[in-house]
């Protein structure tokens, strides 16, 4: 498989700018692998495809509002700071990229707030848009991140136009979200409304809870036609015993184990057994999956529509047939489907 197997024209108004009016009416293309048919559904007609003890397999991490604006000393140039990574809690220091970069280098000092409240230095060139930065604030690590977070807005991806919306902060964010660490949102999760997860409790379904911080690196771009040299950036990732057993006793009892979202696949295909079982991990993963490639775990899948390119469709291709993923997205263009992180839905069954 090569880089140029998965691309496609992709028309930018179907660039989904805005979430569905509510989470669980997005659209849903169900896509079974055995037949090759195509369903249309709404997204809270799920339910019908499951059945008692089968799992649901969720991503629990949560968005934090990594996206700051400073302003340069001297010259007062704004500038993006966008939080990828805590490198050291004590000493304050982050893995971030900025923008403009060329304007950023080793010694500077960036503002943030309107009364300067908070100060960074630059302290190391990572890539050319990445830099190191330490924080220089006094206060304690709670209040620190308190700072943060009320300076910080919502990570919308970069192709939203708009400005941040004080809707997004709820809505770029599972109902589901627990532990903060993520740079965007695990967006298959984005579909689930409170009122269908309960439907779906009472029908009997289990859910298995994992955590993967995304960050930006499953969004990098491919860059090579070979797709065996390209690098995944690591993304921290814990699964639990509770959740290893949940989801071992549904393979055991040859039920259904749906991973919800790309994010959650990565993670349950990252800590495998010989015997092909879960193991829980506490750990980093930077596994990259594009076809050929046999999965263990789960034997379905919930994810949105991807763009050209993407690691995320290459996933999805080695999970479904590839020829089988080009039909559908060409019918998902074909019926105006919307794409991308607030986009709507497809089922893998």
């Amino acid at each position: 498989m090569k880089l140029s197997n998965f691309d496609f024209d992709l028309p930018k108004e179907l660039l989904a700018e805005y979430p569905a009016e509510n989470r669980d009416e997005s659209r849903l293309m169900v896509l079974h692998r055995d037949s090759g048919k195509i369903e249309h559904k709404m997204f809270k007609d799920v339910i019908d495809y499951f059945d008692e003890g089968d799992v649901m397999v969720l991503n629990n991490t949560k968005v934090f509002p990594a996206r700051l604006y400073g302003n340069k000393e001297k010259t007062g140039a704004r500038i993006e700071v966008f939080l990828l990574r805590e490198l050291n809690q004590e000493q304050r220091l982050w893995d971030v990229l900025v923008d403009p970069a060329r304007k950023i280098r080793i010694g500077n000092k960036l503002y943030f707030g309107d009364d300067d409240s908070l100060v960074a230095e630059v302290i190391d060139n990572t890539t050319s848009r990445g830099r190191t930065l330490r924080f220089l604030y006094d206060g304690s690590y709670t209040d620190f991140r308190k700072k943060l977070r009320s300076l910080g807005e919502t990570p919308l991806p970069k192709y939203i136009k708009r400005d941040v919306e004080p809707e997004d902060e709820e809505r770029y964010q599972t109902i589901y979200a627990k532990y903060e660490g993520a740079v965007a949102a695990p967006t298959a999760g984005l579909h689930f409304s409170k009122h269908l997860l309960k439907r779906l409790e009472i029908k009997g379904i289990d859910f298995a809870e994992i955590t993967l911080h995304v960050g930006l690196g499953t969004f990098n771009p491919v860059e090579v036609e070979d797709l065996s040299k390209h690098k995944m950036d690591s993304e921290e990732m814990q699964i639990d015993e509770k959740a290893a057993e949940i989801v071992n006793n549904a393979k055991l009892a040859k039920k259904n184990v749906c991973a919800v979202g790309t994010t959650v696949m990565r993670s349950l295909e990252s800590s495998v057994s010989s015997n092909g079982m879960l193991n829980p991990f506490d750990g980093w993963t930077n596994k990259f999956i594009f076809p050929p490639y046999d999965f263990s775990i789960a034997n379905r899948m919930i994810t949105n529509f991807h763009l050209p390119k993407s690691t995320l469709l290459m996933m999805i291709s080695a999970f479904a047939d590839h020829d089988m993923v080009v039909h559908a997205y060409e019918e998902a263009v074909k019926e105006k489907y919307r794409f991308y992180s607030y986009g709507d839905a497809m089922m893998i069954l």
